[in-house]
């Protein structure tokens, strides 16, 4: 079981993500001693959205190519509308996901992040929660959608908005110190 202070955790975003989504995981983890990576589509900046326009950007570490999942202890998701719902159609970001799924490793999806999560078909049959505007798509999807900050089943951490981030980054710990979760088939 790794310690959050030697674990590496990966975020997967692209443009569009929620500012605070992301930065407050990374910056949290990041204090906490863990490695803190970024991937994306390509390796160029991405652009954050800012409750109601564009803001600023993050540098990209690896691409989605370049990732090898044997180097991470956790995935992160962050939502907004625009990041999630552009990874979602992108087959090497769902596989992503699904690795993660299928490794018994961490993943932590925020907001809309749990979109991710229903392509990869990661929510059938598990307690989750996301933002309450796509609460219809997690039920259709399967899950037995909670209004809780934060939900966790077999190492699947879901929350719902901004207001959960402490609290979504304090299970992100938690899970990682863990360790691999033995998960059921979704």
């Amino acid at each position: 079981m790794p310690s959050i202070t030697s674990a590496r955790i990966l975020i997967l975003a692209t443009h569009g993500y929620e500012r605070s989504e992301l930065r407050v995981p990374l910056e949290q983890l990041t204090a906490k001693g863990a490695t803190v990576k970024i991937a994306s589509l390509e390796k160029a900046p991405i652009k954050s959205w800012d409750e109601e326009n564009w803001g600023d950007t993050v540098d990209v570490d690896l691409t989605l190519e370049d990732v090898d999942i044997d180097e991470f202890d956790a995935l992160v998701i962050p939502g907004g509308q625009i990041n999630p719902d552009l990874l979602r159609k992108e087959r090497k970001a769902v596989d992503l996901v699904k690795t993660f799924l299928h490794s018994g490793k961490t993943i932590a999806a925020v907001c809309h992040g749990p979109w991710l999560l229903i392509e990869a078909g990661a929510i059938k049959g598990r307690k989750a929660t996301s933002f309450v505007s796509i609460k219809t798509d997690m039920i259709n999807a399967g899950a037995a959608w909670r209004d809780e900050a934060v939900v966790t089943d077999q190492g699947i951490i879901t929350s719902r908005n901004p207001g959960d981030l402490d609290a979504f980054v304090a299970k992100i710990v938690e899970e990682v110190e863990e360790g691999r979760h033995e998960r059921r088939a979704a």
